[in-house]
């Protein structure tokens, strides 16, 4: 786990599996299209929204574009208001409460 952004407002966590994948470093997945693709480590990011008390856990797809995000950001650096107003955008899909374990 690895802590990306934390402000007054939000915290982003990169939450990485320390479990091996069960497929081989060679073995590919096949797309919708027959393409073959190198199968993906899975992976998600927790975006929590400290006003709400509410978080999210994008995996899949959404962490793919999310990821896709986080490099335009590094390319780019954005202002704290453009991080903040992304996230904003993705806290809006936020529905679970922060529980402490």
């Amino acid at each position: 786990m690895q802590m990306l952004y934390d402000s007054e407002s939000f915290v982003v966590v990169h939450v990485q599996t320390d479990q091996p994948s069960l497929m081989g470093k060679n073995d590919l997945l096949e797309d919708n299209e027959g393409r073959k693709l190198p199968a993906m480590a899975r992976h998600g990011f927790e975006i929590v929204d400290k006003r709400s008390g509410k978080e999210l856990y994008l995996d899949g797809s959404w962490a793919e574009l999310f990821q896709m995000q986080i490099l335009a950001w590094q390319k780019d650096t954005p202002t704290q208001e453009e991080v903040e107003d992304t996230l904003d955008r993705y806290a809006e899909l936020a529905q679970n409460p922060v529980v402490m374990h």
